[in-house]
C-alpha cells in the first residue's frame, strides 16, 4: 500500500482527498491511500513522516505551510525554489524528500484556456504562499503584474489605494484574488475593491473554488465580465502532483 495525502492546518474542506480517492477507483489504481494529515505546528512534520515511513510515498502542502515546509526536505525542484513555496512531496524509496510546486503547473493551464490581450495587465490580490506561483506563472507569459495587499510597500498597492484611484482597475483587466477570502463557510467575503470599475472587458480568477461563485467572482459577473474559480487549477496541480509521484526519484 502507498500512502499519500495532504498537509495543512485546516483541512475539513479539502478537495485533495475525493479527488484522489475517486482518481484511484476510477482508473483502477490499486493500492493507493490518499489521507488528510492537520497539523497545528509544521513542527510535527517530521513526526508525521517518522510515523508513516514504512508507506509515505507523497504529499501535497496546503496553507499556511507552503514556505516553512521547505526546511524540512533534502532537495527542492528549481522552479519550486525560485517561486519559494512547495505545495507537493515526493517521498524516494530510500526516504528522501523532494519539493515541487505544482500549482504554477494548475494556474498557467486554466488561465491559457481565456484568450488573453496582448496588452493585458494583472493585479494579484495577496501576497501569502499562493501568490508565489501565480507571480511565476505571468512572469513566464509575460504578462506584466502589481500585487495588491492591506498594506502598501515598495512593491505593493494597497486596497485604500485601489479605492482612491479607481482607474488602476481599468487598467487592469485581468484580476487574481490569492487570498482565503469568500471561501466556505464565510461566502461574503471578498476584497475592498472600486468593483463598479469593473467592465465586460474584465477576467476575474479567483483561487477559491468552494462556492462555485464567490463574492469576488459575482460582482464581475454582475458587470459583465468573465469569471472562473479555483477548481480547473486544483484539477491541473493534482495531475501534476500525480505525475511527479509516479516518476522515479
Amino acid at each position: 500500500m502507498r500512502l499519500f495525502g495532504l498537509i495543512g492546518k485546516t483541512l475539513k474542506h479539502s478537495f485533495s482527498k475525493n479527488y484522489f480517492t475517486e482518481k484511484y477507483l476510477n482508473e483502477n489504481i490499486k493500492d493507493c491511500q490518499y489521507e488528510l494529515f492537520e497539523l497545528k505546528d509544521i513542527a510535527e512534520f517530521p513526526s508525521l513522516i517518522e510515523r508513516h515511513k514504512a508507506t509515505l510515498a507523497g504529499l501535497n502542502v496546503t496553507i499556511p505551510y507552503k514556505l516553512e515546509v521547505m526546511q524540512f526536505l533534502d532537495e527542492i525542484d528549481d522552479h519550486a525554489k525560485s517561486i519559494q513555496a512547495v505545495n507537493t512531496i515526493k517521498i524516494s524509496k530510500s526516504g528522501k524528500l523532494k519539493g515541487y510546486n505544482t500549482d504554477y503547473y494548475g494556474f498557467k493551464s486554466s488561465l491559457m484556456d481565456w484568450d488573453l490581450n496582448q496588452n493585458t495587465q494583472a493585479l494579484i490580490l495577496g501576497t501569502g504562499g499562493a501568490s508565489k506561483a501565480i507571480e511565476k506563472a505571468l512572469e513566464d507569459l509575460s504578462i506584466p503584474y502589481q500585487m495588491v495587499s492591506r498594506t502598501a510597500t515598495e512593491k505593493c498597492l494597497s486596497y485604500d489605494q485601489l479605492l482612491a484611484q479607481p482607474e488602476i482597475i481599468s487598467e487592469h483587466p485581468l484580476i487574481i484574488n490569492t487570498t482565503p477570502l469568500g471561501t466556505y463557510p464565510n461566502n461574503d467575503g471578498k476584497a475592498n475593491l472600486p468593483y463598479n470599475e469593473l467592465t465586460p472587458h474584465h477576467k476575474l480568477f479567483d483561487l477559491v473554488y468552494n462556492p462555485e461563485i464567490t463574492a469576488f467572482m459575482q460582482e464581475g459577473l454582475n458587470r459583465g465580465a468573465k469569471v472562473k474559480n479555483g477548481y480547473s487549477m486544483l484539477v491541473g496541480q493534482a495531475e501534476k502532483s500525480w505525475e511527479i509521484w509516479e516518476n522515479e526519484y
